[in-house]
């Protein structure tokens, strides 16, 4: 018998076609679990059917219905083989039965919501889920993790999922988080965990380096809005990595006016900005024509322009130093007229102001 949590067996055609998604305000938020940020599933207590690593592969889950292994079905996802009851007499999983899943936030931030993505396990979803969080320093192993001394706290209280389906849940904890443990109840398949959220760098860190990329999100930089988010979000302009594809970048639709493309950022805190770079690789015959930067240092509500209408090449990368340091806490890229844009690096380091900011919020967020 079916209820309101199932979804109904594939048959053909397009097998995202009864996906079912909520709209939630977090998901515009940085996935601090994405793998490019350097996230990581570092254990789990089974993953006979499918690997744990899958759960955080930043492309949307993969179905291939002709797909079988020795082992059964080839899902992209993690998953775990089915729970059997003591003996014979008793032959279902006692209630508090469940398979586990320890995953490295690329990024330590706050946490505001989560998405528990059951694509394509349609009859072989988890019946609940719950999440937990810890804060440990360092780089903590799988040992110090499972160790009765680690304090976890929960995010998301065990909760009936829908197969099929992107599961989101909201989060209210104003704390810094470092690991998360995720439970399904008995068993069953996931394929995505998004742990959407604030990056919350760590002070101590930022003053070693010296000077660094201030509007990355590895930094605690965020992208606050963008005109056009047609073809791709603007938070991929200021992911870690280099571009390795076009949709690994910026791109707005192609205009039809004579107005202009732009997106905003918040940087790490109050800074000095000393060189900045524009990245244009994989974008061709679709590259931003030109590009300008203006810095605000009241939240957005003045802003000065730093780097003039700026011609851009084709697949390249343009570093540009500028002559004097720039005071900032948010930047403003505009581009002339549309087009894309792959990355973007906004170099220097906090003022005393910015350092104090930071210390202060990471103190109030961290044990």
């Amino acid at each position: 018998m079916t209820d309101s949590y199932d979804a109904k067996p594939y048959v053909s055609g397009d097998p995202y076609a009864d996906y079912r998604r909520d709209d939630h305000a977090f998901t515009g938020l940085v996935d601090l679990a994405d793998r490019r940020l350097g996230a990581g599933v570092v254990a789990a207590n089974d993953e006979f059917f499918a690997e744990r690593e899958n759960l955080l592969s930043p492309e949307r889950p993969h179905f291939d219905p002709a797909a079988f292994g020795h082992k059964g079905k080839i899902m992209d996802g993690w998953e775990t083989r089915r729970r059997r009851g003591a003996k014979g007499e008793t032959p279902h999983p006692a209630a508090d039965d469940h398979d586990w899943a320890l995953v490295r936030l690329g990024a330590p931030g706050i946490v505001r919501g989560l998405i528990v993505d059951t694509a394509h396990f349609r009859g072989n979803y988890p019946q609940t889920v719950s999440v937990e969080a810890a804060a440990l320093p360092g780089t903590p192993s799988v040992e110090d993790l499972l160790s009765a001394a680690t304090e976890w706290t929960p995010l998301v209280p065990r909760t009936r999922v829908r197969g099929h389906a992107a599961n989101g849940f909201e989060v209210n904890s104003e704390r810094r988080w470092t690991h998360l443990r995720l439970r399904q109840y008995p068993d069953g398949g996931i394929a995505r965990l998004r742990v959407h959220g604030e990056v919350v760098p760590d002070p101590e860190w930022l003053d070693l380096l010296g000077t660094y990329d201030l509007v990355s999100v590895l930094n605690g930089g965020r992208a606050e809005d963008a005109s056009d988010r047609f073809f791709s979000p603007q938070t991929n302009m200021i992911l870690p990595d280099r571009s390795r594809k076009m949709a690994d970048g910026w791109e707005s639709r192609r205009r039809r006016d004579d107005g202009h493309d732009w997106a905003r950022f918040r940087l790490t805190g109050h800074a000095e900005i000393r060189a900045v770079e524009i990245d244009t690789s994989y974008f061709c015959g679709n590259s931003a024509g030109w590009a300008s930067l203006s810095a605000s240092t009241d939240g957005g509500a003045t802003w000065t322009g730093f780097l003039p209408r700026t011609p851009l090449e084709p697949d390249t990368l343009h570093r540009i130093k500028l002559p004097q340091p720039v005071p900032a806490s948010h930047i403003r890229l505009d581009t002339y007229p549309d087009g894309g844009i792959a990355r973007l690096r906004v170099h220097g380091s906090l003022t005393e102001q910015g350092r104090a900011e930071l210390a202060r919020r990471y103190a109030e967020l961290t044990d």
